[in-house]
C-alpha cells in the first residue's frame, strides 16, 4: 500500500486554490525539477521572470532536484503538486506503488536524451565499442535505467562491460580523468560537462540511445493526480505557461539563460546558453512537436515504448498507457504550437 503523505506546503497549495488572498489572488504551486538549474530549466525561469505565470494566476516557486527519478516521490507523497521527470521511471514506479497518485501530463523531452557519452581517445564512439571498457553509471540516472533496453537492441553483451558505480558530482570528473570510458546521462548534460572540464570537443563521443532503437519518451511534467482532480483549471494554466516559457526561450535563448544565471549566479552563460539550445534541437523541437504541438504523445509509439521496456523489466500488472499519461489538461494545441 503505497502510503500518501501530505506536506503543509502541498496543503498550503490546495488551500490556497480559490481562495488566494484578495492582494495577489496567485494560486501557490511549487515545482519540482529533475536536476540542478541548468540551460534546460532556463525556460521556467523565464516563464516566471516573464509574468506567464504570474498572468495565469499561479506564484510558482522551483526546487532543484538530483536525478530523472527525483521528482516522483515528491510529487507522489504530496510534498510538491507538480514536478519533471523521466516517464519510464514512472512507469515503474507506478507498478510498484499502483495506488501512488502521480502522472504525467504534459511530454516536454519528446526525443529522450538518454545517452552514452565517451571519449574517442578511450576507444569508445559507437555501442559495440562498450564492451570490454569501463562505464561510469550512477545507479538514480535515467539514462542507465534505460542502457538495458539500449544494450538488447545493440546485441551489446553486458558481461563483457565493467560498470562502476559513480555519484552524479563525479562522473564527468572520472571521464575526464580517463577513470572510465564512457558513462550514462543526458547528452546536453554530460557533453557540456566535460567540455567544462577541458575535454577537447573531437574527443567527446555522444551516443544518443534514441538513435539506436530505443523507441522511448523522456521527460514529462507529473501532477500528483488527487490535486489535479481539485485544481484541473490550475493544472491547464499552469501547462499553457510551460508551453509558452518554452516558446520564448526558443525564440531568445539568451534572455532565458539570464532569468536561469539569476537562480545559478556561478554557471557559464555561454555553456548554458549552448547546453539549452542542444536541449531544444535534439529533445524538445522535434518533427512531431512542430506539427502537433508540445505535450501529447503518440499512442503507437507509446505502446512500443511499453513493450520495450516489458523486454526488460517483468511489469507485476498488464502496464496500459492511461495509467502513465493523461492528455486532458492539456491546452489546445494552439496554445502548445512553440514555432
Amino acid at each position: 500500500m503505497f502510503t500518501r503523505i501530505m506536506s503543509a506546503a502541498f496543503a498550503g497549495a490546495i488551500a490556497i486554490t480559490g481562495m488566494a488572498s484578495s492582494a495577489s489572488a496567485q494560486t501557490e504551486l511549487p515545482f519540482a525539477l529533475d536536476w540542478k538549474f541548468e540551460g534546460p530549466s532556463a525556460p521556467y525561469f523565464l516563464a516566471i521572470d516573464s509574468g506567464l505565470f504570474a498572468d495565469a494566476g499561479l506564484d510558482v516557486t522551483i526546487a532543484e532536484g538530483n536525478g530523472s527519478l527525483d521528482a516522483i516521490p515528491k510529487v507522489a507523497t504530496g510534498a510538491f503538486p507538480v514536478g519533471f521527470a523521466d516517464i519510464n521511471s514512472l512507469m515503474r514506479f507506478l507498478d510498484q506503488n499502483p495506488d501512488a497518485p502521480v502522472k504525467a501530463v504534459m511530454m516536454v523531452y519528446d526525443k529522450p536524451p538518454f545517452a552514452i557519452v565517451g571519449r574517442k581517445s578511450l576507444g569508445v564512439e559507437v555501442p559495440a565499442d562498450l564492451e570490454g571498457t569501463v562505464l561510469g553509471a550512477p545507479p538514480p540516472d535515467g539514462a542507465w535505467a534505460q542502457f538495458p533496453i539500449f544494450a538488447a537492441e545493440n546485441d551489446i553483451d553486458v558481461s563483457a562491460i565493467t560498470v562502476e558505480p559513480v555519484g552524479f558530482p563525479t562522473r564527468e570528473p572520472m571521464l575526464a580523468e580517463g577513470q572510465v570510458a564512457s558513462v550514462t546521462g543526458f547528452s546536453f548534460s554530460s557533453t557540456l560537462n566535460l567540455k567544462r572540464l577541458g575535454v577537447p570537443e573531437d574527443d567527446i563521443s555522444v551516443i544518443l540511445m534514441a538513435d539506436y532503437g530505443v523507441d522511448l519518451y523522456g521527460n514529462a511534467i507529473i501532477v500528483n493526480t488527487d490535486f489535479a482532480a481539485e485544481n484541473p483549471e490550475v493544472v491547464t494554466s499552469f501547462l499553457t505557461a510551460i508551453a509558452a516559457g518554452w516558446k520564448a526561450a526558443i525564440a531568445d535563448p539568451d534572455t532565458a539563460v539570464a532569468s536561469l544565471i539569476e537562480r545559478n549566479p556561478a554557471a557559464d552563460p555561454g555553456l548554458e546558453t549552448e547546453r539549452l539550445q542542444m536541449a531544444i534541437d535534439a529533445n524538445v523541437l522535434t518533427d512531431y512537436v512542430m506539427a502537433n504541438g508540445m505535450g501529447g504523445i503518440d499512442a503507437d509509439r507509446m505502446a512500443n515504448a511499453i513493450e520495450q521496456t516489458k523486454s526488460v523489466y517483468d511489469f507485476t500488472s498488464d502496464p496500459e498507457m492511461s495509467l502513465y499519461f493523461d492528455d486532458s489538461y492539456l491546452p489546445a494545441a494552439d496554445a502548445r504550437m512553440l514555432k
